[in-house]
């Protein structure tokens, strides 16, 4: 994906895509077990099971789970929520991102698109450092929820800021149910990068979108 006589732009999701989702709940969980100890009183070790319950049907209800489970109540949810939200999480790039963004700089522009809330996903970006290592960064929620994927406003906003027409562009992203809509409805080229313990792998693609083509690795790129 050499620039050759167009000026060219790989943009990547976040979650799933660069780290690992599932170590970003570990470290939440991890920090909201130590900060709650005194109030969740329990004969379990409760990180661990908050990280047992992320694999079940009740991972978006880990914390009332827990509070259940300990006898706490339910007006302490809130505060844990909170707490995981704002708390400092302890992640990595995933190897071949870290690869990737080496290798591709000095070839395309580079950029990322991520969906979630602005305070966790600015936490997770400066831990990731990613700002130092790509062109352009934007959160969808910073122009507000209704601006979330499928949403085309944040590509739009991405090819301009990099400089970069659409049909030169492309997405590496890991949830199909929304990622690819807006990229190929404006043209770009769309990668399904399928990581084995990706939270969001297995979701049904969305109406238009599918992604053009699928990866294991970002090594492929």
């Amino acid at each position: 994906m050499t620039r050759g006589g167009h000026e060219r732009a790989i943009v990547f999701d976040l979650d799933d895509t660069l780290y690992p989702e599932r170590a970003y709940a570990f470290s939440g969980f991890d920090s909201v077990a130590a900060a709650f100890a005194e109030r969740l009183s329990a004969d379990f070790d409760v990180s661990a099971r908050m990280r047992e319950l992320f694999d079940t049907p009740d991972r978006h209800r880990v914390f009332n789970a827990i509070a259940a489970q300990c006898n706490a109540p339910e007006s302490i949810v809130a505060e844990m929520i909170d707490h995981f939200r704002h708390h400092a999480p302890r992640i990595q790039l995933h190897s071949d991102a870290e690869a990737a963004l080496t290798r591709l700089r000095p070839s395309c522009k580079l950029g990322v698109i991520s969906d979630g809330y602005s305070i966790v996903q600015h936490a997770k970006i400066d831990a990731l450092d990613v700002r130092q290592r790509v062109d352009a960064v934007i959160v969808t929620d910073d122009y507000g929820r209704a601006f979330w994927k499928p949403h085309p406003r944040a590509f739009e906003e991405m090819a301009a800021l990099l400089g970069v027409e659409h049909r030169h562009c492309a997405y590496v992203a890991d949830n199909p149910a929304k990622d690819f809509v807006a990229p190929n409805a404006l043209g770009w080229r769309t990668v399904f990068i399928e990581r084995p313990d990706g939270v969001h792998a297995k979701n049904p693609p969305a109406d238009s979108g599918a992604a053009r083509e699928t990866i294991m690795s970002l090594d492929a790129l």
